[in-house]
């Protein structure tokens, strides 16, 4: 276990109270933010970027709702909603997009609330396949229990490593928040420990891995800082803090399909989905242009040009110099 900072690595973005330990990066002006207008959505608690299908944004609803995911389109209307069969909805708190044991991607969504301060002897993650198809229909869930090393505890936080795969939890104690870390195998036959790997901010409310799994997301209600992610997948050093517009209830947070972006997003009814550019620091590599045809056959054609001008003038030369040469 350790303190933040972490060991540097990769990247991952946290979100805390100790968000206000530098001056964080402008958040968006809103304009590509859209409204979760779906009057069943009235307690938007977790949020997660669709891997199968562009522009589709998962979300749920917290305690007491149905076992249902809402696939909502860039207008935060929703396309389909997702049945979870055989799921209960105890205190949803959090989702991620991950893979299955065959590696096709799948959607979890994390039972893991507990308001009442460890009284649950276990949590639950739920797991269903990401359809290819999206349209209303019900999916047969896998259940997944765990229990937490050093006792039960509130979590809101879940987030999947996409290199790995491997799941992490992230508990909301004001003092003394931590992330734990899953079995790198999950067994749906007996329980699952997680254990604890770092200290956290306090207030945790959400947590996301970005698509490259070069940074993770942590937040709370106050903001959100960016963390390097380490060799084996954890959260590791510091590197910027990231300024989350006002929100009723700020609950989820997740990346954009190109990790350049955090979508923010709160309970309540009609609330907004904010989109917020990542500063540069955190932002993943540009992809290195690839070749250019046309260019290379430019440039082939030019030097062939160069080429025989120099031989036409070569010639022109040496025919001159014998006409001179005749000549005298």
């Amino acid at each position: 276990m350790s303190s933040f900072p972490l060991r540097a690595g990769a990247a991952c973005l946290i979100v805390g109270a100790c968000v206000f330990c530098g001056p964080p990066a402008a958040a968006d002006d809103g304009k590509d933010s859209f409204t979760v207008s779906d009057p069943r959505i009235t307690e938007s608690s977790g949020l997660a970027t669709s891997r199968r299908h562009p522009g589709i944004t998962y979300t749920h609803n917290d305690s007491g709702a149905v076992a249902q995911i809402f696939a909502l389109g860039p207008d935060g209307s929703t396309k389909a909603v997702l049945t979870l069969g055989g799921a209960g909805a105890r205190d949803w708190e959090a989702m991620a997009v991950g893979r299955d044991g065959q590696g096709r991607p799948a959607i979890y969504v994390a039972d893991i609330g507990d308001n009442m301060g460890g009284a649950w002897p276990y949590v639950t993650v739920y797991r269903i396949p990401e359809p290819e198809q999206l349209r209303t229909r019900t999916l047969r869930a896998t259940a997944f229990r765990f229990t937490y090393e050093d006792g039960p505890r509130n979590a809101e936080a879940l987030m999947i490593n996409p290199r790995t795969n491997r799941l992490y939890v992230v508990s909301k104690l004001f003092n003394g928040a931590a992330i734990y870390e899953a079995p790198a195998k999950l067994s749906t036959g007996s329980r699952n420990r997680l254990r604890r790997i770092a200290d956290a901010p306090g207030l945790v409310t959400d947590a996301a891995f970005a698509p490259d799994g070069r940074t993770c997301t942590i937040r709370t209600y106050f903001g959100a800082r960016v963390y390097d992610v380490d060799g084996n997948g954890r959260p590791g050093r510091s590197l910027t803090s990231v300024g989350l517009p006002s929100q009723e209830q700020g609950e989820s947070v997740t990346y954009s399909a190109d990790g350049r972006y955090l979508l923010s997003g709160s309970e309540g009814a009609n609330q907004k989905v904010h989109r917020v550019r990542l500063p540069k620091s955190a932002l993943p590599p540009s992809p290195s242009p690839a070749p250019d045809g046309n260019a290379d056959k430019g440039r082939r054609d030019s030097t062939s040009e160069s080429m025989g001008l120099f031989a036409a003038l070569g010639v022109a030369c040496v025919i001159g110099f014998l006409v001179v040469r005749r000549r005298s």
